[in-house]
C-alpha cells in the first residue's frame, strides 16, 4: 500500500553524486517486490544512504515496520538527523540564507557563497557531530544552501573534511522546498539514522530484511575516481570487506542488492567484481554518468546489480 499526501513526491532533498533518482525506473524490476507486497520483509536498511533516492522511494510505496540508513559522511548524517528532529527551525534558518542570497547581483551572490563556505568550513572544528544541538540546524542549512548552488551538484570534501566545491553559477537555483523537506522528515520518523562504517548496521539485520548497499564505486580508470563524499576514501581493501559483509547478510537470510561500477565498461576483460561476488546473481544495467569533467565522456555506462536473490 502506497503512503498517500505529504510523502507522494518525495524525492532526495540534496543532489548526491552516484544518487540513484534516474535508475529507479531500472532498479524496481529487480527488486523483491513481492516480497515486500507479502509483507515477509519488514525491515529495510541502507548502510550508505547518500542522496537517499532508493530510501524515499521504498519508504513511500512499502511501509516497512523498521528502517535504518547509515553513512561515513558525518555531515550527511547530521543533515538527516536535523531533518528528522528540527524542520521548522531548520527550514526557518534556511528561508534567511535563501533570502539574503535572492536580493543580490550574480557577482555578489557568488560571494555570498564563498562566505558561507568559508564559515562552514572554519565552523567545523568547533562542531561536536556527537551530539545533537543548537549548532547543527545551522550547519544542515548551509549543507543544504551550498549542495544545491555549488559546481555540478557535488557534495566532495579534502583530507581535512573542508567542503571544496567552487561555485555553480546557476540562474535560479532551488534552495529550499519545504513541501519536499516536510515529506522527507514524515519518511525519516520512525527511521533509525547511524553515523559510521556499513558493518554498523550488523546487528539490526535478520531475515525478514532487505539491505540495499551502494558504496562509493570502484574508479573505471585513473580520470574517473569520485570517492571524496568523506575524509574517509574507499578502496580495493574496503571493497573486499564490503564483499565478505555481502556474504555474512546472506548467511543472515537478508535479501541483499548492491551496485557498484562495471569494470568491464573500460576493459572486457575485468573480471574484478564477478570474481568477488561469484555464486551470487549479476547483472548489467545501462546507467548515465553525469560527473564525470570531460563533457565527452559523461554518457550511457553499464552498472552491476548484485543480489541474493532471483527478481
Amino acid at each position: 500500500m502506497a503512503r498517500q499526501g505529504r510523502t507522494s513526491g518525495v524525492r532526495p532533498f540534496l543532489k548526491w553524486a552516484g544518487g540513484k533518482s534516474q535508475l529507479l525506473g531500472e532498479f524496481a524490476q529487480y527488486l523483491p517486490l513481492a516480497a515486500f507486497r507479502d509483507r515477509v520483509i519488514t525491515r529495510y536498511i541502507e548502510p550508505f544512504i547518500g542522496g537517499g533516492a532508493v530510501f524515499f522511494s521504498l519508504s513511500r510505496c512499502f511501509p516497512f515496520e523498521k528502517s535504518t540508513v547509515c553513512d561515513i559522511n558525518e555531515e550527511l548524517v547530521l543533515t538527516y538527523r536535523v531533518i528528522r528532529t528540527s524542520l521548522l527551525k531548520l527550514t526557518s534558518e534556511l528561508a534567511a540564507i535563501e533570502s539574503e542570497y535572492r536580493v543580490k547581483s550574480g557577482p555578489q551572490q557568488e560571494a555570498y557563497y564563498y562566505d558561507v563556505r568559508e564559515t562552514f568550513n572554519r565552523e567545523r572544528a568547533a562542531t561536536d557531530f556527537s551530539r545533537y544541538n543548537s549548532r547543527w540546524i545551522r550547519r544542515a542549512a548551509q549543507i543544504i544552501f551550498l549542495n544545491h548552488t555549488c559546481y555540478n551538484g557535488l557534495f566532495r570534501v579534502n583530507k581535512s573534511g573542508g567542503f571544496n566545491v567552487p561555485f555553480g553559477r546557476y540562474k535560479n537555483p532551488e534552495i529550499l522546498n519545504y513541501q519536499n523537506l516536510q515529506g522527507v522528515a514524515l519518511l525519516l520518523a520512525h527511521t533509525r539514522i547511524l553515523c559510521g562504517d556499513f558493518t554498523r548496521c550488523r546487528s539490526t539485520v535478520d531475515n525478514r530484511t532487505f539491505v540495499y548497499l551502494d558504496p562509493p564505486y570502484r574508479p573505471l580508470n585513473a580520470t574517473s575516481s569520485f570517492t571524496s563524499y568523506s575524509q574517509v576514501g574507499f578502496s580495493d581493501a574496503d571493497q573486499v570487506r564490503l564483499a565478505k559483509f555481502f556474504r555474512e547478510l546472506d548467511r543472515k537470510g537478508a535479501l541483499v542488492m548492491l551496485s557498484n561500477s562495471d569494470p568491464a565498461s573500460e576493459n572486457p576483460g575485468d573480471s574484478y567484481f564477478d570474481e568477488l561476488y561469484d555464486g551470487f546473481t549479476i547483472r548489467r544495467v545501462p546507467a548515465k554518468r553525469m560527473i564525470n569533467c570531460n563533457g565527452a565522456r559523461r554518457g550511457v555506462v553499464n552498472e552491476l546489480l548484485i543480489t541474493n536473490y532471483d527478481a
